[in-house]
C-alpha cells in the first residue's frame, strides 16, 4: 500500500475511533474524593456482553487487497465459499461496517468455544480477497456515557 494511502488508513481509523478514547481522557473524579453512595450503580447497555454469559466481541477488519479490482475480489470471494460461510451459523453479527480506503470492519459476538470455527471461516475463505486483522472489543457506550454525564458534557 502506498505511504499516503497507509497515512490516510490510519488517520480514518484514528478519527472512527476517537469519539472511545475522548472519554478516557476527560479527567475523572479521584475516588477518595467521591461519595460511594452519591454515585448510582452502572446501568449495563442492552448490546453489553452479560458478565459471565461466555461470549466475547470480536472485531474483524476486512482490508481490500488493492492489487485487485473489486469485481475480482468479489468472484474470488465467491469462489472460495465465502458468502456462505461467512459469518457462521449462530454467529451474532453486532456490527458490519464499510470504511473507505481500508474495507469492511465486522464485529461478532462469539461464543469462546467457537472462536477457531470463525478464524477458520476467514482463513479458508477470506484470505485472497482480504487481508485480515482481528481484535477482541467489548462494550464501552454505557459507561462511557456515565463518565460524560458525572463530569458534565
Amino acid at each position: 500500500m502506498h505511504p499516503v494511502r497507509k497515512w490516510i488508513a490510519r488517520a480514518a481509523v484514528t478519527a472512527m475511533l476517537a469519539p472511545l478514547w475522548a472519554p478516557l481522557l476527560a479527567p475523572l473524579p479521584a475516588a477518595a474524593q467521591t461519595n460511594p453512595a452519591d454515585t448510582p450503580p452502572a446501568a449495563p447497555a442492552a448490546s453489553a456482553t452479560p458478565a459471565g454469559d461466555g461470549t466475547f466481541l470480536l472485531t474483524i477488519f476486512l482490508k481490500h487487497d488493492e492489487s485487485k479490482p473489486l469485481p475480482k475480489i468479489n468472484q474470488q470471494l465467491a469462489e472460495q465459499g465465502f458468502y456462505k460461510a461467512f459469518p457462521p451459523p449462530g454467529i451474532e453479527v453486532v456490527s458490519w461496517y464499510v470504511m473507505m480506503g481500508i474495507g469492511q470492519v465486522v464485529t461478532l459476538r462469539v461464543p469462546a468455544d467457537r472462536l477457531r470455527e470463525v478464524n477458520r471461516a476467514i482463513e479458508q475463505t477470506a484470505w485472497g480477497g482480504y487481508h485480515t486483522e482481528f481484535y477482541p472489543t467489548y462494550d464501552y457506550k454505557a459507561l462511557a456515557e456515565q463518565a460524560r454525564a458525572r463530569n458534565g458534557k
